[in-house]
């Protein structure tokens, strides 16, 4: 399928433009929050950092209920390295916040695929209830389109567990696939091979955070599509998330706007919709504090995960 730049570029941008009044952008702003991945993917995280991130991903907010009178909602999900994920899932077990982990050989994908399929397992067994895959940029611009199917294919079926099946997420790394043509038939590819393995509740997504550009809404945008076509044709819902580069909270209500104009009310919730964007719950919150108490807190009123 040929997308037009021009189009989805102007469309995109029309999403900018959308008048949101304040009960609304309340609103938007929570559902923003619970669709958070808070992640943490540097060579130096240690289960310090992992303790620190869980803690921030159940309780955004110390002085919540003071302020606002009740408790913020919890992010979705923490995501670590495999190496991490039991530190988190100790820390996270009954709170709701499910735990996320790259594998497949995060972020290059340049490895066997015996090697990355061992690393989903291992994480699944470990407790991950999510994977967060990376697609082989290079095999896809290579015309190797079958091996990228079969390898989304595989990880999927690697993600069934003993005692439980995680939800798999799949990076296209955006930023690497160079035309929204690219984008669009990787999306379909995702797509059709997260379909005929069944797997449940899963993504599309667009980047690893590690190369720029990363989420954009144009980008986005075709993502979706993808996706609404999909459903269009079978029915089935694939979730979407797009990562890296959405700072502010002002961004992720027009990310939410493209979301419920292209593909409806239902995909409003995390089940189907996340951010990768761990700078943005800050923003959010700060933007939150400003429509309860008419004036901007400073950024150090704020943790830091």
């Amino acid at each position: 399928m040929t997308v037009d730049r021009v189009m989805a570029d102007q469309r995109a941008a029309s999403f900018t433009k959308r008048s949101i009044k304040t009960t609304a952008k309340i609103s938007g702003l929570k559902l923003a929050l619970s669709m958070l991945d808070l992640t943490t993917l540097e060579g130096k995280d240690s289960p310090e950092k992992a303790r620190s991130l869980c803690r921030k991903a159940v309780r955004p907010y110390e002085r919540d209920e003071e302020l606002f009178g009740e408790r913020l909602p919890h992010v979705a999900a923490v995501c670590v390295y495999p190496a991490l994920v039991p530190t988190a899932k100790e820390l996270l077990a009954g709170t709701g916040v499910n735990v996320a982990s790259v594998a497949t050989g995060f972020p290059s994908g340049q490895y066997p695929l015996k090697v990355r399929l061992a690393d989903v397992r291992a994480a699944v067994a470990d407790g991950a209830d999510e994977i967060d895959m990376v697609i082989s940029r290079g095999q896809f611009l290579a015309g190797k389109y079958k091996e990228v199917w079969r390898e989304i294919y595989e990880t999927a079926h690697a993600c069934v567990g003993k005692h439980h099946t995680a939800h798999l997420k799949v990076i296209l790394e955006t930023g690497e696939l160079e035309t929204y043509d690219n984008v669009r038939w990787a999306s379909d590819i995702a797509i059709s091979a997260l379909s005929a393995a069944n797997a449940p509740h899963a993504f599309i997504k667009t980047s690893t955070g590690k190369v720029q550009p990363a989420a954009t809404m144009p980008v986005t945008l075709v993502m979706l599509e993808a996706i609404r076509d999909h459903h269009l044709a079978t029915d089935e819902m694939i979730g979407m998330k797009p990562a890296g580069g959405i700072r502010t909270a002002k961004q992720a209500l027009h990310y939410l706007v493209m979301v419920k104009e292209t593909l409806g009310d239902a995909w409003l919730t995390p089940d189907l919709f996340r951010f990768g964007a761990s700078t943005l719950l800050n923003d959010i919150l700060r933007q939150l504090v400003k429509q309860q108490r008419g004036l901007y807190t400073a950024g150090h009123d704020f943790s830091e995960a």
